[in-house]
């Protein structure tokens, strides 16, 4: 019986999915629940829309609980926005979302990926460096706070070829 319930009760793991135009409302709630200011609805409809735009979905039963979008150019990508839903954070779910996307994007010909981070996310800048990510520049003030104060976006890169 202990069993039964425990498999009846235990949470199936997220499934990945690439994703399209129909995802823009649910990646502008997570993104507006992950960053100071969120994305709308049309502007990820329109990123959704650009055929250099690469995108990706986790979902848990019928809900999106994660995403990761980026833009190719030529030979090169810039990771433009990754979240995971505020209650399936810590769980790895990030890191399947960059390692499926990483590898899609290196059998697309993209040979070296860029994204930008808040300096003081020191949880994204482990999960970076972890998979390879190094930093190859610094935005000073980039990201503005409350009361006037900024902090800076460090530029990472990881080669994929």
């Amino acid at each position: 019986m202990i069993a039964f319930l425990s498999r009846l009760f235990a949470r199936a793991p997220p499934r990945l999915a690439d994703a399209g135009p129909g995802d823009a409302a649910s990646f502008a709630e997570i993104h507006a629940a992950s960053f100071r200011r969120g994305w709308s609805e049309s502007e990820f409809e329109r990123l959704l829309t650009e055929r250099s735009v690469l995108a990706h979905r986790a979902s848990a039963g019928s809900a999106c609980v994660g995403f990761i979008v980026s833009r190719i150019a030529a030979d090169e990508a810039e990771i433009l926005s990754i979240a995971v839903a505020t209650a399936r954070r810590g769980r790895g779910l990030g890191r399947l979302l960059l390692d499926r996307h990483l590898r899609q994007l290196a059998g697309l010909g993209v040979r070296r990926v860029f994204l930008e981070v808040e300096g003081a996310n020191t949880s994204a800048m482990r999960l970076y460096a972890r998979l390879g990510f190094g930093t190859v520049g610094e935005r000073r003030d980039y990201y503005a706070k409350s009361a006037g104060a900024a902090t800076a976006a460090i530029v990472l890169r990881r080669e994929l070829g």
